[in-house]
């Protein structure tokens, strides 16, 4: 006998009349109707299905053990509904390798944020499995209010309200138009979010989407006690809020205005615990953050701010939309790791300076505790005497440069610092450049090698050079290589601290 076929099938926001054609066929078809509920038994997706269901066909419940309480589960909450899963899969398996197909209903669309995919997930190797697309509670918002989300070259972005505040804000004030889901117990922090992100007059609640008993109002004047599961955070069009509020849309300038001014900002190498109160209060007064997404993460959000985050290997064009933002009249601050002028975006910031339609920009640089500072006083004082710092990386020099400074400085006996050690594209220039330094260095040289100083994975491991095994770093790590006069101090508690006499004898 052949199996059955599994149907995760979207039942869209609630209006039964909202079902896609598909969907009411195969629900009308199916010899099994699964749902989801919960401990009461109700399930609002069999509510929705129903005028297509008919007599004869097999339902089965899938009752979820929690939902937002406490269990007493030995793996927790997590472990309590992944072996509910588990068991839910088994038993829609049964009727599959019966011969019968079973079309899963989900609320809105299987695939956004549906608990349908979790049985996909497990059983879509097995058995002919198929997806029907519902309309999303996003959408059935936008329609109810009558506001478009976006439109143009607008970015819409969809957030779980369980997300951290901070991070709510950050995504909030980085983006056009949003939609904020899962509100219920989290509408306080989506609150504070939007209020953060300067979104707060802009959005609209939705609770109930298309059901009888839906509600929308301005997001800033609902009452927190009265907000369900079931309801959205809507921050729609700002082109279309602007055109229906009568203003005009801001205009390209013509002519740029001067007095703009571009700070660089070294954030030092992980928390705010790193960061000086110059810079601190340069984030602060700031109306544009520039910088590498998870930098830009570690600084609060502030209201009205606006954030441009981009990836690791732009830096040229990160400093050209700083500096042409400056040029308006706008005062940017380009975050940076560590100090920025130590392999970072200061250098970038003022290469581009250089070109004419900026010349009228100005540029400061705040310093900020460089990463080598950071791993060196970890361990005691390595770099106590005279020592350089390099970088592996052979992105913007080649290697040959990279071994002959690598050479001069074996040579010159210098403490060595080593930024950018290795990455998943370079994998043998540390053990060469290791090579490089036993020409000079005896193998019992310390060698510090320092990972995420100050993050939470910190870890730090005292080596030496003939010993260290370069496989075990990565591009997180930074490396401080003793000079023929480093030592290394046992400590009472069984730590070791690695020092460099400030004085040849």
């Amino acid at each position: 006998m052949s199996t059955g076929v599994l149907y995760g099938v979207g039942l869209g926001p609630g209006d039964p009349e909202l079902l896609t054609v598909r969907a009411a066929r195969l629900i009308s078809a199916a010899d099994v109707i699964a749902y989801h509920c919960a401990r009461h038994g109700r399930s609002i997706a069999r509510s929705v299905a129903e005028p297509y269901l008919h007599e004869g066909q097999l339902e089965e419940r899938l009752m979820y053990p929690v939902t937002t309480e406490t269990t007493n589960h030995p793996g927790g909450y997590e472990g309590a509904i992944a072996e509910f899963y588990e068991v839910s899969a088994k038993r829609l398996a049964e009727h599959l390798d019966a011969g019968r197909d079973v079309v899963l209903l989900c609320e809105g669309d299987p695939f956004f944020y549906g608990s349908y995919m979790y049985m996909h997930e497990r059983l879509a190797d097995r058995y002919e499995a198929h997806v029907v697309p519902g309309v999303t509670s996003v959408s059935a918002a936008a329609a109810v209010l009558g506001r478009p989300l976006v439109q143009r070259d607008e970015v819409l972005t969809v957030l779980p309200g369980t997300l951290p505040g901070p991070e709510l804000a950050r995504r909030l004030a980085d983006t056009d138009a949003a939609a904020v889901v899962k509100l219920g117990r989290t509408f306080g922090t989506v609150r504070e979010a939007l209020a953060e992100s300067g979104k707060l007059d802009e959005a609209f609640y939705v609770e109930r989407a298309t059901w009888q008993t839906q509600r929308v109002e301005p997001f800033a004047e609902v009452d927190p006690s009265t907000v369900p599961y079931f309801s959205v955070a809507v921050v729609p069009s700002p082109a279309y809020a602007a055109r229906k509020s009568g203003a005009a849309e801001p205009p390209e300038p013509v002519e740029p205005a001067r007095g703009g001014e571009v700070v660089v900002v070294g954030l030092g190498p992980a928390g705010p615990q790193w960061l000086t109160p110059e810079a601190e209060q340069a984030l602060a007064e700031a109306e544009h953050l520039v910088g590498y997404g998870p930098y830009l993460a570690k600084v609060p959000q502030r209201a009205g701010q606006r954030r441009h985050a981009s990836g690791n290997r732009v830096e040229a064009d990160r400093a050209a939309e700083a500096l042409e933002l400056a040029s308006h009249g706008a005062r940017v601050a380009v975050v940076s790791s560590g100090d920025p002028g130590v392999f970072a975006m200061a250098s970038a910031v003022l290469e581009q300076a250089e070109r004419p339609e900026w010349t009228d920009v100005s540029v400061r640089v705040l310093p900020g505790v460089t990463a080598a500072q950071a791993a060196a006083s970890r361990v005691g004082a390595p770099l106590g005497h005279d020592y350089c710092v390099l970088s592996l990386s052979d992105r913007l020099k080649p290697w040959e440069i990279i071994e002959a400074r690598l050479d001069a400085a074996g040579a010159a006996d210098l403490v060595v610092a080593v930024y950018n050690p290795a990455s998943r594209s370079r994998t043998t220039q540390l053990a060469t450049a290791r090579e490089v330094l036993l020409r000079h260095r005896a193998p019992e040289t310390p060698v510090v090698i320092a990972r995420d100083v100050g993050g939470p994975e910190e870890s730090l491991r005292v080596d030496t050079l003939g010993t260290f095994d370069p496989a075990v770093v990565d591009m997180r790590c930074l490396l401080i290589i003793g000079s023929s006069r480093t030592r290394v101090r046992q400590q009472p508690d069984g730590t070791r601290l690695v020092w460099t006499p400030r004085r040849y004898d």
